[in-house]
């Protein structure tokens, strides 16, 4: 199963609308007993969970541009303060999600299926509303804290069954995930606030309100694709008529606004889909977009075509793809970071060479940066890539990828030590504290760091057992 199957199907649902039981909106969401501290911890459980999950894609170029758009988008909400943080599921369904704590998926599909940044932009304005506007603190308004628990465990329970129903069925079952129609009436309410608050929100970011009511459609016609598949227990609502009225109402009020796409959302767009199918069929589809100059611009059609010959071990062509590339977007990281890729596959040396001269052009760019490190590794440059990554971890502190490197690099070196606190490091900035805590006892084992680093490592080691003991209580 996928994740649109199990979590969402048509307009991204809030995750726990589906799963908590229905309860009546008995207040002000403020006066909730859920503290938004209580719904962050509920969204980290989740996350931690999700991030094991083989359909979450950690590519730092798009969701830095995602979450861009999206914080663009969240400053013109009604709660500014709400920390937010988007991330990719590697799914070519048409979808996207919040869950508890402000994080917000979305589905590589929908991304590829979006004509213009717009639409996008219309999907995560939504997505942001079914946050801003408390929709799961009103669903979860007066549970018991044993209870708030049990929904935890029914998400984690979901997301690690969805390649076989009956597993499914039972983890659901042994979550108590009860009374799920009883709570359509509300979620309905739900979606409609969202797609209002969501539409001033696009609105006021500057982005073409119709993008929202043209995306409303074209999901309604993806939902009768694959919904009748799902467990009749775990479909969200599909879009109805009356809510893509509701939006096609309010455009009308609306003066007529073009908006130019920025090369960012053309460019991700265009890597996604060269990933999304098989090499060559990836690079059949561009090759006739370039005849026919029907996806997107000349630049990110060129963009995708070198990408997926770069997947189909045809670097050589990839490099002439390049060429023409550079003349049309010639100053822009994502395009720097695939000149070094091709590089690197014709010529290592080359390709580092090329990261070199790229990263003092942009030297906070999160693609380039890890590539490089993974480049530099390749080529057993531990001690230049920790260098490296000593600088952007200082810039990155919450960027786990980064840690990763880092024990690579300090693995090439035969440092154990230092290599098992990085990889410790990684694991905790993902909320994996027992995983944390297994490396630094390994770590403290191996006997060969000096005073200070043993000393560092089993102060670290009591904060994490600590944080996993307050956690337990909770």
């Amino acid at each position: 199963m996928k994740f649109s199957r199990i979590l969402f199907a048509a307009l991204g649902l809030t995750a726990f609308l589906a799963w908590a039981d229905g309860l009546p909106d008995l207040g002000d969401a403020s006066e909730t007993l859920l503290s938004p501290r209580q719904e962050r911890r509920l969204g980290d459980e989740i996350m931690a969970s999700i991030r094991i999950d083989r359909d979450y894609l950690d590519d730092p170029e798009i969701t830095d541009y995602l979450n861009d758009l999206g914080y663009r988008l969240a400053s013109h909400s009604p709660a500014v303060r709400q920390e937010f943080q988007f991330f990719l599921v590697r799914d070519a369904t048409l979808n996207a999600f919040a869950l508890p704590g402000g994080y917000i998926g979305v589905h590589t599909g929908l991304i590829v299926a979006a004509q213009n940044e717009s639409e996008l932009a219309g999907v995560l304005s939504h997505e942001i509303a079914h946050v801003t506007q408390k929709h799961l603190a009103r669903m979860l308004e007066g549970q018991k804290q044993s209870q708030l628990t049990s929904i935890a465990a029914l998400a984690v329970a979901i997301l690690a069954s969805r390649s076989n129903s009956q597993v499914s069925q039972a983890a659901i079952a042994t979550a108590q995930a009860s009374s799920i129609q009883s709570q359509l009436n509300f979620t309905r309410e739900h979606e409609r606030e969202a797609d209002r608050v969501g539409f001033q929100i696009l609105d006021q970011a500057g982005f073409d309100v119709r993008g929202m009511g043209s995306f409303f459609e074209r999901l309604q016609r993806s939902t009768r694709l694959y919904e009748g598949n799902a467990p009749s227990y775990l479909r969200t609502h599909p879009l109805t008529y009356e809510r893509i009225a509701d939006v096609q109402n309010r455009i009308q009020s609306r003066p007529y606004k073009q908006v130019a796409d920025s090369a960012e959302f053309q460019l991700a767009r265009a890597k996604l889909k060269a990933a999304q199918d098989t090499p060559r069929d990836a690079v059949n589809f561009f090759e006739e977009a370039l005849k026919r100059r029907n996806f997107g611009t000349e630049a990110s059609a060129r963009y995708g075509l070198a990408t997926a010959l770069l997947r189909d071990n045809n670097a050589a062509r990839a490099q002439k793809e390049m060429g023409v590339l550079r003349r049309l977007l010639p100053a822009h990281p994502m395009v720097a970071s695939l000149d070094c890729r091709v590089e690197s596959a014709q010529s290592p040396a080359k390709g580092l060479d090329c990261y070199r001269a790229a990263l003092k052009r942009y030297s906070g760019y999160r693609g380039l940066i890890h590539d490089a490190a993974e480049a530099l590794l390749r080529q057993r440059q531990a001690d230049e890539a920790l260098q490296l990554l000593a600088a952007q971890i200082q810039l990155y502190p919450s960027d786990a990828e980064l840690r990763f490197l880092e024990a690579k690099a300090y693995a090439a070196q035969g440092k154990i030590l230092l290599q098992r606190r990085s990889q410790a490091e990684g694991y905790a900035l993902l909320g994996r504290l027992q995983s944390a805590i297994e490396q630094l006892q390994l770590g403290v084992k191996a006997g060969d760091g000096d005073f200070f680093q043993l000393s560092g490592a089993e102060a670290r080691l009591r904060e994490l057992r600590l944080q996993e003991q307050e956690a337990r209580r909770k």
